[in-house]
């Protein structure tokens, strides 16, 4: 069974985000393509690291959002595979996890923060807006 990449096909505002949402967790899924996809950003779609790389190449993220415990290839296997890649090394990530110890290995990586889940939409919103949308709107 071929692991399915789901895609918010709404028509993302000039300004917003394409964003991969990467977690082993459906629900967790679920929530962030809800709150991100009515925010207006584009959202993608993958459960583990593995499948997350095949969407990285069909399609180039402007924020990659990934959890750190997954099947396969975990979020800071997929996250060094990235930074290994000129052509995707500088694509900005944000690492959710409810592992406790995990930002030093998030900082060695170059991502934008280590969040602790749960996360709350508002605040994910606040900080996307503020530390991403504003260098893409303006690249």
């Amino acid at each position: 069974m071929h692991p399915i990449i789901v895609t918010n096909d709404s028509v993302a505002l000039e300004g917003h985000v394409k964003i991969l949402v990467v977690d082993d967790d459906p629900n967790m899924r679920d929530l962030l393509r809800l709150h991100l996809g009515n925010a207006g950003h584009r959202i993608r779609c993958a459960e583990d690291g593995v499948v997350a790389g095949y969407a990285v190449l069909h399609e180039r993220p402007d924020l990659i959002i990934s959890d750190v415990s997954m099947p396969h290839l975990d979020g800071f296997q997929f996250v060094a595979a990235l930074r290994a890649d000129p052509d995707f090394r500088d694509i900005p990530v944000i690492f959710l996890s409810t592992l406790v110890e995990g930002d030093q290995r998030g900082k060695e990586l170059g991502a934008l923060a280590f969040i602790p889940k749960p996360v709350r939409a508002d605040w994910l919103l606040r900080f996307i807006a503020s530390n991403v949308g504003e260098s893409l709107v303006t690249a």
